[in-house]
């Protein structure tokens, strides 16, 4: 049986690309593909109850991204790893680009750190295609400023958050052919023609 693709969005809070996650599923079905839609941190219910202390209970930097992999171990060995053995498709709100942009650009972790633990968990697995969600810091400040509950991460400030965006350009740049960039101030049906034609290249 052939593999499925791994494909994950990315971006700043704010950036919005949860808006855009249920066309990709639903464009992935009509082309008869089983799809696995997910998210990070979660996607097992261990991975759930993780995320829930992850965003909402104060902690050290360190316990922060340590949890973060410890949902990610979780999630590749009951989820996505079984799904794409058996050919389905898994689309992620999430991966570890967002530990490289959120511990290390926002939190100020080392990116060898980080580095060390996606070597022991992933173990040379990573995205087919990341879709990078990016957008300037007034915008994505203005969309997470409309969001009534805010959670622990949300609620960083406007300079943790330029760090965020500035860490995932970083990694687009070091890995142009898998990290796409896309200007989600964009309207919603020019992001979806350019998702398009990124999923019609992958297939």
């Amino acid at each position: 049986m052939t593999r499925g693709k791994f494909i994950t969005l990315e971006g700043v809070d704010g950036a919005g690309k949860s808006t855009h996650l249920a066309f990709i599923a639903d464009w992935l079905r009509g082309q008869g593909r089983e799809v696995v839609v997910t998210r990070e941190p979660g996607g097992t219910p261990l991975g759930e109850t993780l995320r829930e202390l992850l965003l909402h209970q104060p902690m050290d930097p360190d316990t922060e991204l340590l949890l973060m992999f410890a949902a990610r171990q979780q999630h590749l060995a009951e989820r996505i790893l079984p799904a794409l053995a058996r050919g389905a498709w898994v689309v992620s709100d999430r991966f570890t680009d967002a530990s490289y942009a959120y511990q290390c650009g926002g939190r100020g972790i080392a990116v060898e750190r980080v580095a060390v633990l996606e070597a022991w968990v992933q173990r040379g697995f990573s995205p087919d295609l990341t879709l990078l969600f990016d957008v300037p810091p007034e915008v994505a400040e203005a969309r997470r400023a409309a969001v009534r509950a805010a959670d622990r991460f949300e609620r960083e400030a406007d300079s943790f958050f330029a760090r965020v965006r500035n860490a995932y350009l970083d990694r687009a740049r070091a890995e142009p052919s898998r990290i796409r960039v896309l200007d989600a101030r964009q309207s919603i049906a020019a992001l979806q023609d350019e998702i398009r034609a990124l999923l019609q290249s992958l297939a």
